[in-house]
């Protein structure tokens, strides 16, 4: 260790000599974001020129202009040759954007909507309306009634109304495999128009832009209007994977993650042959993303969620940093990549030194199985287990150990770091008290007790990965003094119980993985084995942030977890 610390000090010293000689070179070469060039689709011509407007005035010196590309071949030859691009997906589907670096920025979305008021509330939230009802309704000359969408529960007549917009026919056409004419219907109308004839009519349904009918001043469905839940494998219910439909928030969840129909959205993007690298560029793309968000509806698209712009803003983070590098500020960054390195090496040096005088055994990583299914769950018995996924243990000096449970971590995989509280701090049942994180992706888990934090797993500071080679034993997390053992235990399930929950959750686990793979059957056994069902070992590896946030809400948060150990 002493022989591998004075070799990296000399590394060290040796590259803090070339980073400051390149630094005094490369001064003069700086780019700047005086003149810009953005290629925009017709259809998102007046957005762009809105931006660019915005943006211009309120960065003095700036200058931003937009180029109309109505020819497909001419707009990719455009962004090939160096050029930022604004492309609808729906414009230019016939552009293969996949080679081109992408950002999504916001997005185009249809939605069916009701009176708020319809007497049959309660079936169409329970059953909603399958596209093959929707079809039924509209091939009925006159159009038909509440018993064709919602399968004979009432002879109610319904009236259709759909906005005159050649994209949403095309969107509508594409969804329910009809002719544009049928469901363009007889009645159509402009945004508002739509939006005050179903306010009015407690039988009505439409087909519109979600923008039609947001409120702007709370950003909410507007008074009297309710989206209309759509039963999207045609079961006959409204099930965990389709309860999208309440709020605005979740409704935009569902449709980034995969939940809503395909041929109902399309995205906009920001594209590029490669990595931004302009200074300029990079500040413009991530204004759009941030303050230039609030420009899309007044253009009838719709604004992406936070955490999906942070995602997106996290990209041009990194292409931040390439085009730093690239450019003539690489010097600086060389200065503070240098900074933190040695500020790891001194951090090697402390760490090293706890770890002898702490004398601890070093883990082995474990090998990585291939398929997974409830029989391969180690579940131990003595262990009290919360519908959390963490477990609880109670030792002989009276303190509580807790851990995360093995279904847990052979789903994420490798897990890579860890975020821990601090000893003394006062934790209730179902607080947030640790995070663990897999590449820059995080589930939050919850305290299956209450208490008082006093000891962390140190070792896991250094070698997270033991929470997958041991999680029940090496691999705990705290030691707790309980404040309430003897109720809370009560609340908790020992290991028979345990397993039969863990047995619906895989069950649950096939179904969340159709609905995040879109439902492509390629896709989907790539992770799950059809024969029996097993599914891959750490299969939330090589999937994207928004599918750990919704593994999140539906497997880790309590409030909805509480109701499948209600059944036991």
């Amino acid at each position: 260790m002493k022989r591998a610390v004075i070799f990296s000090t000399i590394l060290l010293l040796a590259f803090a000599g070339s980073l400051f000689r390149s630094h005094s070179a490369a001064g003069s070469n700086l780019l700047t974001a005086d003149s810009m060039r953005v290629i925009s689709t017709p259809d998102l011509y007046n957005l762009s020129l809105k931006w660019a407007d915005e943006y211009n005035r309120k960065f003095p010196g700036t200058n931003i202009k937009i180029v109309n590309a109505p020819d497909p071949e001419q707009a990719a030859k455009f962004i090939r040759e160096g050029n930022v691009g604004f492309i609808s997906g729906d414009y230019f589907s016939g552009i293969n954007i996949e080679p081109l670096w992408n950002v999504v920025i916001g997005r185009d979305v249809i939605v069916p909507v009701i009176n708020a008021k319809n007497p049959l509330m309660e079936d169409i939230c329970s059953h909603g309306v399958s596209p093959d009802g929707l079809t039924s309704f509209l091939q009925n000359g006159d159009f038909g009634t509440w018993g064709n969408l919602l399968k004979g529960v009432s002879n109610a007549k319904a009236v259709y109304y759909c906005i005159n917009d050649p994209s949403v026919l095309k969107s509508l056409s594409g969804f329910l495999k009809l002719d544009q004419y049928i469901v363009a219907g007889k009645k159509a109308l402009i945004g508002a128009d739509l939006v005050a004839a179903i306010q009015k009519d407690p039988y009505a349904i439409g087909f519109c832009r979600l923008t039609d009918v947001m409120d702007p001043k709370n950003q909410s469905i507007a008074e009297n209007i309710r989206l209309l839940p759509l039963d999207r494998n045609g079961n006959g219910i409204i099930d965990y994977t389709e309860k999208i439909y309440d709020n605005v928030n979740d409704f935009a969840r569902g449709v980034w993650i995969g939940k809503y129909p395909k041929p109902l959205f399309s995205n906009i993007y920001s594209v590029a042959s490669g990595q931004p690298e302009n200074a300029g560029e990079i500040a413009f793309l991530k204004w759009v993303l941030t303050d230039g968000q609030s420009y899309l509806s007044g253009n009838g698209y719709s604004d992406l969620l936070i955490t999906e712009r942070q995602s997106a803003g996290d990209r041009l983070y990194n292409a931040k940093i390439t085009a730093a590098v690239a450019s003539g500020q690489k010097g600086l960054i060389k200065v503070f990549l240098f900074i933190i390195a040695t500020a790891i090496l001194v951090g090697l040096i402390v760490a090293s030194s706890k770890k002898r005088k702490r004398a601890h055994k070093k883990i082995a990583v474990p090998s990585v199985k291939n398929l997974i299914n409830e029989q391969s769950m180690v579940i131990p018995g003595g262990l009290y287990f919360d519908k959390t996924h963490t477990w609880a243990f109670l030792e002989e000096n009276g303190t509580v150990k807790v851990g995360i449970d093995d279904f847990l971590q052979h789903i994420t995989g490798k897990i890579t770091r860890v975020k821990m509280k601090s000893p003394g701090k006062k934790v209730q049942k179902g607080d947030q008290i640790l995070s663990i994180v897999q590449n820059g992706k995080q589930l939050n888990l919850y305290a299956p007790v209450s208490g008082t934090i006093i000891e962390q797993n140190i070792m896991l500071e250094d070698s997270s990965y033991v929470l997958n080679s041991s999680p029940y034993k090496e691999g705990w997390i705290y030691r707790i003094e309980p404040a309430n053992w003897s109720r809370e235990s009560q609340l908790l399930f020992m290991a028979d119980k345990h397993k039969e929950f863990i047995s619906r959750e895989f069950a649950r686990l096939k179904d969340f993985l159709m609905t995040a793979l879109g439902t492509e059957p390629g896709k989907y056994a790539q992770v799950v084995l059809a024969d029996g069902g097993e599914i891959n070992d750490g299969v939330l590896s090589e999937m994207g942030p928004e599918v750990w946030e919704d593994f999140q809400t539906n497997f880790i948060d309590p409030s909805r977890q509480f109701w499948f150990y209600e059944m036991f």
